[in-house]
C-alpha cells in the first residue's frame, strides 16, 4: 500500500481547465502552479499547443492520482481537412509536395461518412513521429525534429463513436469523436484521407469531455487569475470525483481499522464478492472515501488490499 507525506495545509483536488490554442499542457501546470502556489501539479492528458479543451490537472495530493485512473475514454470535436498532407499530420506541419487533390475532386460526405465506418471500434493505429512516445529512451517528437524516423509498431486504440458532419470549407469536415486513452486523432484524420485518396490532415481539435468531466464544468486560465486565492482553492473537486464509477465499500470500525493499518479485508468477511482486479473506492464508516482498494488473491481466498491511501 502506497502512502503519502501530507502537507495538510497544501490545496488538493481536482482542477478541470479549459486550456485555450497556443499553451502546451507544461505550460498549463506552470501556470497552474504559481495560481495555487504548489509545486505539486500533474496533468491526465497531454493536449497538442494547437488544442482547447478538457484538461484535468491534479494538485497536492491528487497528483499522484493518474496512475491509477481506469476511465481513460476521451471525446473531441475536430476538423478533419482533405487534399493535404504534412509531416505532422495536422495543419501546423510542413506541407508534402506529394499532396495534390484527385482529378475527380475532393470526397462528397457520403463517400467521407462511408470511411467513417471502417475506423470505429477496434482499430490498429500507428502513433505519429510528433508525438512524446519514448523509442530507445527518446521522445519520438525529438527525432522527428532532427528529420529522423524510426519505424513504430502498431497499438490497438478503440474508437467508440464517430461522427461526420459538414464543415464551413468545402475541403473540412467536423469529426466528433469519443475513443480510448492513447489515441491520436491526428493519425485517425491522416489514416481517413489516406483511404479516401487525397490525403488529410488534423485543422483543429477540441477535447469536449475526459475522466468523466466535460467542458461545461471547467474553468479558463483567466478567469481563475482573476479570482482571489481562496476562490480558486473553492474550485477543486476531491480527489474521489475520479473514481466515482468505481464501487464504494463502506468499512465499519473494525475493518477500517484493519485497512489502516495495511492488512487485506477478505470478501468473505467484509460481505463482497467483487471479481479479481476490481477496484473500489475505501471509504470509513461515516461513508467519506480515503482510499483506493484493489481485489486479489490471498491464501485465505479473495480480499480488498488498499493500494493507495489518499487522506490519513
Amino acid at each position: 500500500m502506497k502512502q503519502e507525506n501530507i502537507n495538510l495545509s497544501e490545496p488538493s483536488g481536482i482542477l478541470l481547465i479549459d486550456k485555450p490554442a497556443g499553451m502546451t499542457s507544461h505550460d498549463v501546470v506552470g501556470r497552474v502552479r504559481r495560481l495555487f502556489s504548489t509545486k505539486r501539479v500533474g496533468h491526465t492528458g497531454t493536449l497538442d499547443p494547437m488544442a482547447t479543451g478538457v484538461l484535468v490537472v491534479l494538485i497536492g495530493r491528487a497528483a499522484k492520482a493518474s496512475e491509477y485512473l481506469s476511465h481513460d475514454e476521451k471525446s473531441y470535436d475536430a476538423i478533419l481537412r482533405l487534399g493535404l498532407i504534412t509531416d505532422t499530420e495536422d495543419s501546423c506541419g510542413i506541407i508534402d509536395p506529394n499532396s495534390v487533390i484527385p482529378p475527380r475532386g475532393l470526397p462528397a460526405i457520403e463517400d467521407v461518412q462511408a470511411v467513417s465506418e471502417s475506423f470505429k471500434g477496434r482499430i490498429a493505429q500507428v502513433p505519429p513521429m510528433y508525438s512524446a512516445l519514448k523509442v530507445g529512451g527518446r521522445k519520438l517528437c525529438d527525432i522527428a525534429r532532427k528529420g529522423g524516423v524510426v519505424e513504430r509498431e502498431a497499438r490497438e486504440v478503440l474508437i467508440s463513436r464517430l461522427e461526420v458532419a459538414s464543415a464551413a470549407l468545402p475541403s473540412d469536415y467536423r469529426l466528433s469523436v469519443t475513443c480510448s486513452g492513447g489515441t491520436y486523432i491526428r493519425t485517425l484524420c491522416a489514416d481517413m484521407g489516406a483511404t479516401l485518396g487525397c490525403g488529410g490532415v488534423m485543422a483543429s481539435l477540441r477535447r469536449t469531455e475526459a475522466c468523466g468531466f466535460n467542458l461545461s464544468q471547467c474553468y479558463t486560465l483567466a478567469s481563475l487569475g482573476d479570482m482571489s486565492y481562496e476562490e480558486r482553492v473553492a474550485k477543486l473537486l476531491p480527489t474521489e470525483s475520479l473514481f466515482e464509477a468505481l464501487p464504494a465499500v463502506i468499512l465499519e470500525p473494525f475493518f477500517y481499522t484493519l485497512c489502516r493499518n495495511g492488512c487485506e479485508l477478505y470478501q468473505n468477511r467484509i460481505r463482497t464478492n467483487f471479481d479479481m482486479g476490481q477496484r473500489v473506492r475505501l471509504c470509513t464508516p461515516e461513508g467519506e472515501f480515503f482510499a483506493l482498494g484493489e481485489v486479489r488473491e490471498f491464501e485465505e481466498g479473495t480480499a480488498i488490499k488498499a493500494i493507495k491511501v489518499f487522506v490519513l
